[in-house]
């Protein structure tokens, strides 16, 4: 086979391949991407990520292109929050690695510290619980009111002499609004300890809610306390995966963050985030989404993406069997349904019409709930009447249910008595294993999140984590 067959062939693969995908366009998938809606801007953003996919971030001075484009995306990240004079930042790949290093520099900034902890609301992102795990901190979880927000005196009452780091959100993921972080970060202060907050899905869209005289609590470096703050390119600044702003208030607080070594035969070893070898091009896509949407840019997409969150808040109030579960500060939005239909078969018959919708699973005392990232280019209407009728096929469908005595096996599992074999008995009575004995996702995801609801959190991260292992196996030969 010559060379362009061979290449031609790979390009037929992929876009076989791809098919199997949700889309990233059209803005019908309300998780996981945002959809700006400009094709031009996206264009010169997958140019960008083309032309420095192969460049290496791990020497600013090899690749020094990506230097600039680095120091002016946090300038620009720095300029729409009004950070002070003195703050500093850097490109990470995700939200998650930045909230990682915010938790690794309070820590390591405190080596008197013996056993350090961190106070995080029980909304808070899980990359910190997963920060919590990776770096040995203890975490104390605090639980939020009935608003959903970040309880101030019962924060109060979890900070002690361990504690090195205070969270709130702006907003957070599953309900969609912002923490009391004026309160939070003047408790941080009080005690000399650091206040982050992870503005990840808000930070690059908040601002300008606060342009259109929208109402917002205050949660920017304007905040005496707030000495840190993370907000992800890659979701409302509209740019590819994988790009996120960790920015620091002073350069003295991002210290702790780098790492360095010298004492191996190899070349000194300098980083300033968690990876060492970093590609360009996700930078390089960021910059160029940065560059040709601009502030004026942003604002109007920012107008749009609120005009539509506001569309489809007013409109749910007209979907029978659906309400709010708390009235959105921002661009997320999570809907209830009452006794009549149960959230995931809303979520399977919106799939069946074309549109994601992410199911929550229940917490505590409250229900599951359907969650909306809504983007600039989210066709309101349509999606108001695909909710109408997926809400009318839920009620016509009634509840799914689980038998009782099943119910009653699921609470009484302990994962870490588990074997293999019981792990995959649970694969398959969650019906996620196929005919031939495979693993396999059925077409309608309601029966297998409803057995999961009934799990506790503990059971259901057991059974997840044996499905990613049996999904994540080797296929031998593919290069043949």
């Amino acid at each position: 086979m010559s060379g362009s067959e061979q290449t031609a062939r790979v390009r037929s693969r992929l876009a076989e391949m791809r098919a199997g995908d949700l889309p990233v366009g059209g803005g019908r998938t309300l998780a996981y991407v945002f959809d700006s809606g400009l094709e031009a801007v996206e264009a010169v953003a997958r140019e960008a990520v083309a032309t420095h996919a192969f460049s290496n971030g791990l020497d600013p001075t090899a690749f020094p292109s990506l230097l600039q484009m680095e120091n002016e995306l946090v300038g620009f990240a720095a300029d729409l929050l009004g950070a002070p004079e003195g703050v500093v930042g850097s490109v990470t790949s995700g939200g998650t690695e930045s909230c990682l290093l915010a938790v690794q520099a309070a820590r390591d900034a405190r080596p008197d510290v013996a056993r350090p902890s961190l106070v995080v609301p029980d909304t808070v992102h899980a990359a910190f619980h997963k920060a919590a795990h990776y770096f040995g901190l203890r975490i104390v979880v605090v639980p939020t009111g009935a608003d959903h927000r970040a309880d101030v005196a019962a924060t109060a009452a979890a900070i002690d002499d361990s504690t090195v780091l205070v969270v709130g959100s702006a907003p957070s993921y599953a309900h969609g609004v912002v923490d009391p972080v004026t309160e939070l970060a003047g408790l941080a202060a009080e005690r000399g300890i650091r206040c982050h907050v992870d503005a990840c899905i808000g930070g690059w869209v908040l601002p300008y809610a606060a342009r259109l005289g929208r109402p917002v609590p205050p949660w920017t470096f304007a905040v005496d306390g707030v000495t840190s703050i993370s907000l992800d390119l890659h979701k409302y600044g509209y740019a590819p995966k994988g790009t996120s702003v960790l920015l620091h208030r002073t350069a003295a607080l991002r210290r702790p963050q780098f790492f360095a070594h010298a004492d191996w035969p190899g070349y000194t070893m300098l980083n300033s985030t968690m990876q060492s070898t970093r590609s360009g091009g996700p930078v390089a896509g960021a910059w160029a989404t940065v560059r040709a949407l601009g502030d004026d840019g942003y604002a109007d997409l920012a107008a749009a993406a609120f005009s539509v969150t506001d569309a489809i808040a007013a409109g749910v109030a007209d979907v029978p069997g659906v309400e709010l579960a708390a009235r959105p500060d921002s661009t997320l939005v999570a809907l209830h349904t009452d006794a009549t239909c149960d959230a995931f078969t809303v979520c399977d018959e919106m799939a069946a019409r074309g549109w994601y919708v992410q199911p929550q699973l229940s917490y505590g005392d409250q229900p599951p709930t359907i969650h909306l990232s809504v983007s600039a280019a989210t066709p309101a209407a349509e999606f108001l009447a695909a909710l109408s009728e997926s809400v009318a096929a839920a009620v016509t469908a009634g509840p799914v249910g689980v038998d009782p005595d099943v119910a009653d096996l699921i609470r009484s599992l302990d994962p870490a008595g588990l074997s293999e074999e019981e792990f995959d008995g649970l694969l398959a009575a969650a019906g996620l294993v196929g005919g031939g004995g495979g693993l396999d996702l059925p077409d309608r995801m309601a029966p297998v999140n409803v057995l999961l609801d009934v799990a506790a959190p503990a059971v259901r991260e057991a059974v997840l984590v044996a499905f990613l292992d049996r999904l994540m196996r080797p296929v031998r030969g593919a290069a043949d």
